[in-house]
């Protein structure tokens, strides 16, 4: 039987983490959803020290946003953060701070999709659901030989069914992460390692000897380019920060002023000026680009002074401690390291 081959195997190559065999649906959808385009080298700190901070659902619901974006730092995709907290919220005020135990009613909490219910509901309540994350649809198209592209619904229908009948009911959370275990291990992309699989007589590529032509992947899509001028504006031991919106990217995270197209220093002054910053000198200090997933940021960097800062809800001076203080995002790492220096 597919499972309990494949269940064999993962107890044997299972790797040690922090969150393996974890029962609690709160730090399992902690993990879970720090994992979604992470490494899990990277996640292993992150992990324990979210935990440390906000140990429960209702100690998250209560934190600050700018605590909780702070301890995500350097993760990325801060939209995870703000909707954990959204959804700890619900969780805490309407739903005595237990999470639902079934996929359909987590999927109606902010930020958990498919794949997020389908591995809480399988690790902590036992629900034969699957978490579909990419090493599932991997496996599965090659189990299958399904020669559809995975980005098509119709695709994506069959392969969740095909797992279906696969799950094991009485470890569904093992299943998934077996399942997981396989694609990063041994059914690798490109090149799977066929003479190591416990079930590669199970599926129908290797048979066919198809197994590297899958899956089919969707077209990539070309990452559009942005030039960027960045300001760091000194005044008194202080520099300028603000806070993006909400609903931006990278909402609610903190940076230094700047501005599509602003290449040089008379059209980021007039920019600054639109802030109300009457700033004056300005130098190039500094060039970085960041890459995001549909995105590159090409950023120039310039220093300026000014006699005054203004402040608001979106507007803050900062001195040396305020500025580390603060959660910004890693497209602005470079020009924070310069303005700390500037600041010392």
């Amino acid at each position: 039987m597919f499972s309990k081959e494949l269940l064999a195997w993962h107890d044997v190559h299972a790797r040690d983490l922090p969150w393996r065999g974890e029962r609690d649906p709160y730090k399992i959808w902690i993990s879970e959803i720090m994992l979604q385009q992470t490494t899990t080298q990277t996640v292993k700190g992150y992990y324990a020290r979210f935990l440390a901070a906000f140990p429960t659902v209702r100690a998250l619901a209560d934190a600050p946003e700018e605590d909780v974006l702070k301890l995500w730092e350097g993760l990325g995709y801060y939209s995870r953060a703000r909707n954990l907290q959204k959804a700890a919220r619900i969780v805490a005020r309407e739903m005595d701070g237990r999470l639902p135990d079934t996929a359909e009613a987590l999927k109606k909490l902010p930020g958990i999709g498919d794949y997020t219910a389908g591995a809480i509901a399988s690790m902590a309540f036992d629900r034969p659901e699957l978490a579909m994350d990419g090493n599932l649809t991997r496996v599965l198209a090659r189990l299958t030989a399904e020669d559809g592209c995975v980005g098509d619904a119709a695709v994506r229908k069959r392969l969740r069914a095909a797992g279906g009948a696969l799950i094991d009911p009485d470890r569904p959370g093992d299943f998934n992460q077996a399942m997981m275990g396989l694609g990063r291990l041994v059914c690798l992309p490109g090149s799977p390692k066929c003479g190591e699989c416990p079930v590669s007589g199970r599926c129908a590529a290797h048979a066919r000897g198809v197994e590297k032509e899958l899956p089919v992947m969707p077209p990539k899509i070309e990452k559009k380019t942005e030039r960027r001028g960045v300001a760091l504006v000194l005044c008194g031991g202080r520099v300028l920060v603000r806070r993006r919106p909400a609903d931006a990217l990278l909402g609610g995270l903190w940076e230094f002023p700047n501005f599509r197209d602003a290449m040089d220093v008379s059209s980021l002054a007039e920019c600054l000026a639109e802030l109300g910053v009457a700033a004056r000198g300005g130098r190039r200090l500094l060039s970085a680009s960041h890459v995001f997933t549909h995105l590159v940021w090409k950023m120039e960097g310039f220093l300026f002074a000014a006699d005054a800062l203004p402040e608001g809800e979106s507007l803050r001076a900062v001195d040396g401690a305020g500025l580390s203080a603060l959660p910004m995002p890693t497209a602005m790492r470079a020009f924070r390291e310069k303005a700390a220096k500037l600041l010392q």
